[in-house]
């Protein structure tokens, strides 16, 4: 027959006191299954943290937790079994002998969990008759002490001791201890707070005990020492601290966590006065290294007044719950790699709508000094949710004490690692920090960071560093220069209507004055500006108001971008596809080694023959409902001199009516368009040296002179810059059967009688577009 569990006569509960290195702990008694093991550390059962192995086995087996329980711990592991019957035996069925050793194992093991409570409880002498006494009623034994009056029955006393009463109608008599026992204090509980004594254990006690009776806990006045990790479950009410507590205990730990990991909920707690300081700097290299780590708080209000010396000195953690709308006011985060770090932890968790209230991020100049340090980093561990949504901070001040000038070691006051939208910081204060408010390394939209003074020995710099990122999505105002100025962008190149821009290039061919026109598939092809930038192409359909652009053609100002790196585009229209082209200082295209960010949409490369950067989306495409899309700015690459930006058609039917072009207020680029080039001018021009004959009266003189590009239908004229006569009348015509492009000059003698000869001077030429 099958193996079934044997119940011997063990107790079903075993105790061990932790050292701080064991992790294992056996049970020497038989479980059914693992969710029958119960786990307590100091009384608290544990929920999570833990495995529990050789459950099914009559031997018993082990619990391995994921880190061993801090030295002094009291570890318990008793079994726990639900009293409940889950087999039936049917009428005139077969009694299989493992159904019914099952079904009297599991009676057994229930019974001696009887057996082991009842030997805990009050009872009387077996060499007593009667039955068990019954307690008085509630009503009769509050606030009185139980206890036996003279022939041994239980009966209830007074407790001896005053009452108090609030001296306001209404209040009602209460005992001192009941008053008391409101709120829990540390020093209740053996801490002294004296700097030097281990207050370790006594605080984990008090904040065991805050949590099991789900009271509020005080930290008093004074230097509260630890050599163990501290812990307040999730249970307790609250925190308040007027002390600091010195962390001494083991690197690679977070010396203060406020509330519990896993599902548990940390709602609408209040922790205020929070104090942590590390007893030894921290060498910055295990991000384990925490100050204060804060688990899934949601609605809630916490005080922080320092936290200085760790890695990390304040994490804000979400697992399988998440950390949202609550208030965090900072004070002095000093010393740290990263003052706070905002980190989800699984695919559960989430970090959303937090307000961060002041703070003074700083770090000494001494401090590592080798090591880059961030003031905020918003993190997720590898596989957790990456949306970071809704943060706001408020006036808060970083001095990061960057190293050299101008800094070879990072001291950015804002990194950002993770996707997610809507970032506020307003009244930024910058101190020896790196030229740079920011970094974002991901896909992070929607940051704005209101930069309200910058003093960084010198270098006034705070943009944003986008360190492979995939979204150039934040924006800084800088208010510590010319704020005023600064609160409007300026507005590079307008075509406010596109249809009123066009005119004839040739029979075929469309140009539109003050843009380029592109191919998708330009022959060649080209490498350079010039060749990519055509003054017009066929494929073009112009309506009564609109141009009808197919996904083969784009138009686009071209600009230089020397200074210059981010300009905003807006477009009118219906699917419309943002691109852009980067060329360096030679007019040489870049390639896909040079990427350019748009805002609010990834950006694709398109590679030869069009070489251009695209938006992953039409302008006009809802986002959710929303046409976020608009929104774009383009942030060029550092090595771009050149740049062309505009739209092409998103399928063959997209409708172009205007575009615009902005850049920051404190710039001024250069639109290129004509004056030499090819592109986005109606009007040709050529000159040259011409000493016209001697025209008799009535007489004509010509002259041919070059004009590429000129074509018949061209409006043409020609002047004379030298002698002049009333009587020379100067006219002009596209040369037509001859070479192409060439422009006939006709200076008429119209004198009734006399011959006409002028001195040498300049014939010019000129030749205008005929509006389409």
């Amino acid at each position: 027959m099958d193996e079934h569990i044997r119940i011997g006569d063990v107790a079903p509960r075993v105790q061990y006191l932790a050292d701080g290195l064991q992790a294992s702990f056996t049970y020497p008694f038989p479980i059914f299954e693992a969710a029958d093991l119960e786990v307590r550390l100091d009384g608290l059962v544990l929920a999570s943290g833990y495995t529990v192995l050789g459950a099914g086995t009559s031997e018993g087996g082990s619990v391995a937790f994921d880190a061993p329980p801090a030295r002094g711990r009291r570890v318990t592991l008793r079994r726990s079994l639900t009293v409940a019957r889950t087999s039936d035996f049917q009428a005139n069925g077969i009694l299989r002998a493992r159904t019914l050793n099952d079904e009297l194992d599991y009676q057994v093991a229930a019974l001696q969990e009887v057996k082991e409570e009842l030997g805990s409880a009050l009872r009387l002498d077996p060499s007593e008759v009667g039955g068990a006494p019954a307690l008085p009623l509630r009503e009769a034994r509050a606030n009185r002490l139980l206890g036996f009056d003279s022939t041994g029955a239980v009966t209830v006393f007074d407790r001896g001791e005053g009452t108090m009463t609030v001296p306001f109608p209404g209040g009602i008599p209460r005992t001192v201890e009941d008053k008391l026992a409101e709120r829990l204090s540390a020093r209740d509980f053996g801490a002294t707070g004296d700097g030097a004594t281990d207050d370790g254990p006594a605080l984990q006690a008090a904040m065991n005990a805050a949590a099991a009776s789900g009271k509020f806990l005080e930290i008093g006045e004074g230097t509260f020492r630890t050599t163990m990790p501290l812990l307040l479950p999730g249970a307790a009410a609250g925190l308040a601290m007027r002390g600091t507590i010195l962390y001494s205990g083991p690197p690679g730990q977070a010396a203060l966590t406020l509330g519990d990991g896993g599902s548990a909920n940390n709602q609408r707690k209040a922790y205020t006065g929070l104090g942590v300081v590390r007893a030894i700097q921290s060498d910055w290299i295990d991000e384990a290294d925490i100050g204060i780590r804060i688990r899934n708080i949601d609605a809630s209000r916490v005080e922080i007044r320092r936290a200085e010396r760790f890695t990390i000195g304040v994490q804000l953690v979400g697992d399988a719950r998440g950390c949202e709308d609550s208030d965090i006011h900072y004070g002095r985060i000093i010393d740290n790699r990263i003052g706070l770090d905002l980190r989800t932890l699984t695919a559960s968790g989430w970090m959303n709508a937090l307000r961060h209230h002041g703070g003074h991020f700083a770090c000494s100049s001494a401090t590592n000094p080798a090591i880059g340090r961030f003031g905020v980093r918003l993190s997720a561990a590898p596989g957790a949710y990456r949306l970071h949504n809704a943060h706001l901070f408020l006036g808060p001040a970083f001095e990061l004490q960057r190293q050299g000038t101008p800094g070879t070691v990072d001291a950015i006051p804002f990194l950002l690692e993770v996707d997610g939208r809507g970032l506020t910081a307003r009244g930024v204060r910058m101190e020896a920090c790196s030229p740079f408010v920011a970094r974002h390394t991901a896909a992070f939209n929607d940051a704005v960071y209101e930069v309200a003074f910058v003093g960084t020995y010198g270098f006034t710099g705070c943009a944003v560093d986008y360190a492979g990122a995939t979204r150039a999505g934040g924006t800084v105002l800088p208010l510590h220069q010319a704020a005023a100025a600064l609160g409007t962008p300026r507005l590079v190149a307008e075509a406010s209507n596109i249809r009123a821009r066009a005119f004839r290039w040739d029979a075929t061919a469309t140009g539109f004055e003050g843009l380029a026109v592109l191919s998708g598939n330009p022959a060649g092809p080209p490498a350079t500006l010039n060749g990519f930038c055509f003054p017009g192409l066929s494929s073009i359909t112009l309506n009564a108001d609109t141009v009808t652009l197919p996904t083969s053609r784009a138009i686009a100002f071209v600009v230089d971008c020397s200074s210059c790196k981010e300009f905003f585009l807006a477009a009118e229209g219906t699917a419309l596809r943002p691109m852009a082209m980067q060329f360096d200082a030679a007019e040489a295209v870049l390639d896909g080694a040079a990427p350019l960010l748009w805002s609010n949409m990834n950006a694709v490369w398109q590679g030869a023959p069009s070489c251009w950067w695209e938006g992953n989306a039409d302008l006009d495409s809802l986002v959710g409902g929303l046409a976020l899309n608009r929104l774009q700015r383009v942030t060029l690459a550092p090595g771009a001199a050149f740049a062309v930006i505009g739209v092409r058609g998103g399928h063959a039917g997209s409708v172009l009516k205007s575009l615009r072009l902005y850049a920051p207020a404190t710039e001024a680029p250069m639109v290129l368009a004509g004056a030499g080039r090819a592109w986005g001018t109606r009007e040709l021009a050529a000159s040259l040296a011409y000493d016209p004959p001697s025209l008799a009266a009535g007489a004509t003189a010509t002259q041919a002179v070059t004009l590429p590009h000129v074509q018949a239908g061209d409006f043409v004229q020609a002047g004379f810059g030298g002698q002049a006569s009333a009587f020379i009348e100067w006219t002009a015509a596209v040369t037509t059967g001859g070479a192409a492009g060439t422009v006939t000059a006709r200076a008429t003698n119209r004198h009734p009688t006399l011959a006409i000869d002028l001195a040498a001077g300049t014939l010019s030429v000129r030749a205008v577009k005929p509006r389409a």
